[in-house]
């Protein structure tokens, strides 16, 4: 365990990726920031948002006094604008209850809108340094083929699964910050979901999969999300008109070729606290 440690982090230490929020000196509310926008949005579309939302809010009283609307224009297109919302609730919270400080306790973390166990384990480990169970996707991943020898890892994550991951996670605080980031940056650049890059993995040698003859996924078929006519692509399309509107939308002027589906989304976005509906007309919050 401690070579295939050792030569994970070692690997990060010579190749991570020179990312924004790793840089020096950025405070625990720009991590959390990173996390929020990393959900389920590739770092390449993050960098410029982060970048532009941290000189603008770089504290959470800064954030938590701003227009929500200027807020969900800020979040832009890295989609799933709820979490803009949750993030600026979370702000709120921080100053309320934490005197504008993100505090450096897993339950008070959790206890804030929007931070899920992932979330607060990777502020833990990234923003203070602190052991903790990092496990996304791209860990579940690369834990799969290391450990259990399996292309993929279930859909769900289950309390085995935990607890296996814990004993890869080194005992020392700075070597499991460390560990965390690494097995992550593997997953997201060389263990990937397709067409892994096994032959520079730094960990190969470890790796159940690959020593099995990496079989193939054998378990429910991996289908993506659909996008085209979705819920999802004609919310995006409303938020979009939206953001780029000085004044409120009349809703006659919202186009989509379902209507039902039109009304059935802009009611959703209301519903949500993403929009505001008035005498015919929409807006942002």
């Amino acid at each position: 365990m401690r070579d295939l440690q050792h030569s994970l982090t070692a690997w990060f230490a010579a190749n991570a990726r020179p990312l924004p929020w790793r840089a020096a000196g950025v405070t625990p509310w720009g991590i959390l920031v990173s996390e929020i926008m990393l959900q389920q949005t590739p770092a390449a579309r993050v960098h410029g948002p982060w970048l532009a939302w941290m000189e603008r809010w770089p504290a959470p009283a800064d954030l938590a006094e701003a227009p929500t609307a200027d807020v969900l224009r800020a979040w832009g297109r890295l989609g799933y604008p709820r979490r803009a919302l949750r993030l600026q609730k979370a702000a709120r919270a921080v100053v309320a209850r934490h005197d504008g400080e993100l505090p450096e306790d897993e339950d008070a973390l959790l206890a804030l809108p929007g931070v899920g166990s992932y979330t607060a384990a990777a502020v833990l480990a990234f923003a203070f340094g602190r052991r903790s169970l990092v496990l996304d996707v791209n860990v579940r991943r690369v834990l799969a083929r290391l450990a259990d020898g399996v292309e993929h890892p279930s859909r769900s994550e289950t309390a085995a699964e935990r607890r296996r991951a814990w004993g890869y996670v080194p005992e020392g605080d700075a070597d499991a910050s460390m560990w965390s980031a690494a097995a992550m940056e593997l997953g997201a650049t060389t263990c990937t979901a397709r067409n892994p890059a096994c032959g520079r993995c730094p960990v190969a040698e470890h790796c159940a999969w690959l020593a099995a003859g990496k079989p193939a996924w054998d378990g429910p078929a991996r289908v993506a999300q659909p996008w085209e006519g979705t819920d999802r692509q004609c919310r995006g399309r409303i938020m979009a008109v939206l953001r780029a509107a000085p004044a409120p939308v009349a809703l006659a002027d919202l186009t989509w070729p379902d209507a039902a589906q039109l009304d059935r989304c802009v009611g959703s976005l209301v519903d949500d606290g993403l929009a505001v509906a008035s005498d015919g007309h929409l807006a942002l919050p």
